[in-house]
């Protein structure tokens, strides 16, 4: 419940719950604030009972923590009725990220290279003509000259 508290802040907070509330009646204020969370779980505790009960008994294994769309996605993904694993494991999209992203700036990644060309061309940049270095083509440019504008790329 209060894993973010360090041992600073619940020092802070215990001193100054002291001056505010002052030493005598701290104990008091304390011994109620315990049976009201308490009552709070007790009346959460019987809710849950009550609607596990309504709901007969096939839904006896129901967690209430499986309305929280992560767990509940998280415990369907161990399941692996679906076969999920397997086809999460065998899609990397940081991979396809670095090639989408290697064939739109005209390079070829690594994968492509490995394997042959990545576009049916035969050029990363989609030209007959072979490979042209985009970079050489930046390097003409001067400091304050901006490069030519590409309709088709817009």
């Amino acid at each position: 419940m209060f894993n973010d508290v360090g041992p600073l802040e619940l020092v802070t907070l215990v001193v100054l719950a002291v001056l505010v509330f002052g030493p005598d009646k701290l104990p008091k204020l304390i011994q109620d604030v315990t049976r009201t969370i308490r009552k709070i779980r007790e009346f959460s505790d019987s809710a849950k009972a009550d609607i596990r009960d309504e709901l007969g008994p096939e839904f006896k294994d129901f967690e209430f923590e499986d309305l929280n769309p992560k767990t509940f996605i998280r415990k369907q993904m161990d399941n692996d009725e679906l076969g999920l694993k397997e086809i999460r494991n065998g899609f990397d999209l940081k991979r396809e990220m670095v090639e989408v992203t290697d064939a739109v700036h005209g390079r070829e990644s690594e994968s492509s290279t490995a394997g042959g060309s990545s576009t049916a061309g035969g050029s990363s940049n989609g030209s007959p003509g072979g490979s042209v270095d985009m970079t050489k083509k930046r390097e003409k440019l001067d400091a304050d000259e901006h490069p030519p504008y590409d309709a088709d790329a817009t």
